[in-house]
């Protein structure tokens, strides 16, 4: 029997896509519009290259940081993602797996387990928001993620003007009922690896999203929930300082690709933020985060603990985010991939390659620990990086 263990994340995703019913594989590909900022945050990490050492290396190399008063293994967030019908123990099972490897986990608003599910596997636990209903129902929220045991809030404003895609966007059911079972079931069939393993549990997935509704409520479905999203008010400025009140805690605004946008946000007191351009999900076109990085850290590094969320693949990828003035990365596809080919095993397997990653690139660079990282450890081709809204 061939091993589950993989030994890049490509390989994750090729199991994935032979795992994972079509529609399914589609929806975790995502990219808006024509793909050029989903294609961007790849093709940008391939474009930078490293100064390497050939003797004097060290043999001790450190990644250990911290990020929003958390202690992490290595300069590594999950970042939230939406409803999965990738794997029955969906983000339990991801829970798990960044605890046994030392890092936090961002658990988004339309998960499809409950925070309090997911606090009780992992106490690293950062809950994400969108400005989505009234002031009451956000208040409502927060405390309900902060009696669960959650360290810290991600508000994502990164994803508002998505417009289809090229290549067609894939079909995804309002629920699982007899008709919609029926229309999938071509689908699901030839994916009998992944039938069974939400067979055995005696369900199928059910699309809902329990964070969404207070406790003891019936959740809604993803597209209730994201109905809701799209009929509430676009925040202000003032609404989002507002929300950050609401917090005793680390926040983190997440998507931001501009310096105006990053001071604003130090202004406002967040503790965090991210670069972002929602995995490629919101205006096609936008830089891909790894070009905005160093202007925006730049501008507020000394004041905001900066963040960089897309385009993640390799250890190197996050060591050349670091260089550039991240203090650690967040990553997506790449741990679905493995949630998809091996369940939590997978997810570890991802956590694993990333870290194995991290430690073969600060050997070449000559480095004993990811805090001597600079820019001059980085190649970057001319016209590479984007300064906006300086």
């Amino acid at each position: 029997m061939a091993s589950k263990w993989f030994e890049t994340v490509a390989v994750a995703q090729r199991r994935a896509e032979k795992r994972l019913p079509r529609s399914v594989y589609g929806a975790l590909i995502a990219g808006s519009e024509k793909g050029l900022s989903s294609k961007d945050n790849l093709d940008s990490f391939d474009q930078l290259g490293f100064a390497p050492h050939i003797a004097g290396l060290s043999s001790d190399r450190q990644m250990a940081t911290t990020i929003m008063g958390q202690s992490l293994s290595m300069p590594v967030i999950i970042s939230p993602t939406g409803v999965q019908a990738v794997h029955p123990e969906g983000e339990v099972a991801v829970g798990r797996a960044a605890a046994n490897r030392g890092v936090a986990m961002g658990l988004s608003s339309f998960a499809s387990k409950s925070v309090e599910d997911v606090c009780a596997v992992n106490n690293q636990v950062f809950f994400q928001m969108y400005w989505s209903g009234d002031r009451d129902t956000m208040v409502q929220r927060l405390e309900r993620a902060k009696a669960a045991g959650a360290k810290g809030i991600i508000l994502t404003l990164d994803w508002s003007f998505s417009n289809g895609r090229d290549w067609g966007s894939p079909w995804i059911p309002e629920k699982i009922n007899f008709t919609n079972a029926l229309k999938l079931a071509p689908e699901a069939l030839s994916r009998p690896r992944w039938l069974w393993s939400f067979a055995k549990t005696g369900h199928m997935p059910d699309l809902t999203t329990p964070n969404m509704a207070p406790i003891g409520t019936k959740p809604p479905t993803f597209f209730g929930a994201y109905y809701e999203w799209m009929q509430s008010m676009l925040p202000s400025w003032d609404d989002v300082a507002w929300l950050r009140a609401q917090w005793d805690g680390p926040f983190m605004v997440k998507g931001l690709s501009r310096i105006d946008d990053a001071k604003r946000v130090v202004d406002l007191g967040a503790t965090t933020l991210s670069v972002s351009n929602h995995g490629g999900n919101n205006l096609d076109g936008t830089p891909a985060p790894i070009r905005s990085l160093a202007a925006i850290a730049d501008a507020v590094g000394d004041q905001i603990e900066v963040v960089l969320d897309g385009g993640v693949r390799r250890g190197s990828d996050v060591v050349k985010a670091l260089a550039l003035g991240a203090r650690a990365v967040m990553i997506g596809r790449a741990y679905l991939w493995g949630l998809a080919a091996n369940g939590q095993a997978g997810v570890e397997n991802v956590l694993d390659v990333l870290r194995s990653g991290i430690d073969s690139t600060l050997l070449g660079l000559g480095k004993s620990s990811i805090s001597e990282l600079s820019r001059d450890d980085v190649v970057a081709p001319p016209n590479f990086f984007r300064k906006l809204g300086e």
